[in-house]
Parts: C-alpha cells; sequence; structure tokens
C-alpha cells in the first residue's frame, strides 16, 4: 500500500503478512479522499477509523493534515503496526484495541468523518449495526460523514441516513448523514 498525497505522498507502507488485513485499493482510496476534499479541510477535522486494519485510512488522513485520528481494530498485531507506523511517520494517530461495536456503544466524541472497512463477509444487519448505533450515539458532527465500505453486494438503497453510494472496481462506498441536521 502506498500513501496518495500529503506529507508523505508516495511513501510505501509493506504491512506484515499475518495480519488478517484487505487494504483499500489505492484506486479506491484516491477517489475516496478525491470526495471527501471537496467537504472538509482535513486539517480541521476529526476521524474515526473502524476496522482500522493496517491503518492505510489512517495514514492518508494523517498525511493529508489531520491532527485527530482514531484507529480501533480488535487485533493486537493490526494495532501494534499501526503504534510503530505512525511513530515512525510522526502521525498524530491515537490506537484503540476494542470490538468496534463496543467502542461505538460506549463513545461519546463527536467525528467529521467515520470510516468503517469491515470484513467484506459481514452480513447487511451487522453493517446496518454499525450505522444504527453512530446515529443513536451521535457520533458524527452536524455535517459529519458515515462512510461505509464494502461489497457491490451489500444494498443500503433504502436506509434513510444513505446520502449516495460511489462504486470503484469491487468495492463500494455509502455514505451516510445525519438527515435530521438537514431539517432544523
Amino acid at each position: 500500500m502506498r500513501i496518495i498525497s500529503g506529507i508523505h505522498k508516495s511513501k510505501r507502507i509493506q504491512a506484515p503478512k499475518n495480519l488478517p488485513v484487505r487494504p483499500t485499493t489505492d484506486m479506491a482510496k484516491e477517489a475516496l479522499f478525491n470526495i471527501l476534499n471537496n467537504l472538509y479541510y482535513f486539517n480541521e477535522i476529526a476521524v474515526l477509523d473502524l476496522f482500522s486494519g493496517t491503518g492505510n485510512i489512517s495514514y492518508e488522513f494523517g498525511s493529508r493534515g489531520t491532527e485527530n485520528i482514531t484507529a480501533v481494530d480488535m487485533h493486537a498485531g493490526c494495532v501494534h503496526f499501526i503504534n510503530i507506523t505512525a511513530k515512525s511517520l510522526d502521525l498524530p494517530i491515537t490506537t484503540i484495541k476494542s470490538d468496534v461495536f463496543k467502542f461505538l456503544e460506549r463513545a461519546n466524541t463527536k467525528y467529521d468523518v467515520i470510516f468503517a472497512d469491515a470484513p467484506y463477509e459481514f452480513e447487511l444487519e451487522l453493517f446496518e449495526k454499525i450505522v444504527a448505533l453512530v446515529f443513536e450515539n451521535n457520533l458524527l458532527t452536524e455535517d459529519g460523514v458515515l462512510v461505509l465500505e464494502h461489497s457491490k453486494q451489500t444494498n443500503f438503497k433504502n436506509h434513510t441516513q444513505l446520502s449516495y453510494q460511489k462504486k470503484y472496481g469491487g468495492n463500494m462506498f455509502s455514505f451516510f448523514e445525519n438527515k435530521e441536521a438537514d431539517l432544523e
């Protein structure tokens, strides 16, 4: 994997082979950050990276100037790798070793961007649980967005908080926003 832009542009990062991960492809990541770049100033936002794996998304935010990044993963090896890599790149990433659902149930911090790249074998009900916990616990800022990365077979088209979806190869990004904030 490589960092697409920012102070570490083109930096390649080699993750250990024994981590249970599937990093977001460079093409999909570049497309995602092109969308987010039109919504936010990266140095002004707080980011929550769920199922952070290798830290691929967290490093990209950090390289682009985000100073408030929290990466959550339940695998100790992933958390250790992110800690080592973030330190070597001098990126402000706070790691938390936790089950994502337990973390979301007790979280009380608001984020501008919450990104979740759950395992592809996740069932729709588990994705919907992530969405429900984010909105029930009011974890997004007023203009915040929850982005789920998933396979194109997972369908959220009828979800009330869904704003739009973008497909890149076999990857799909679904963007959820607080629709109630738009009504005020």
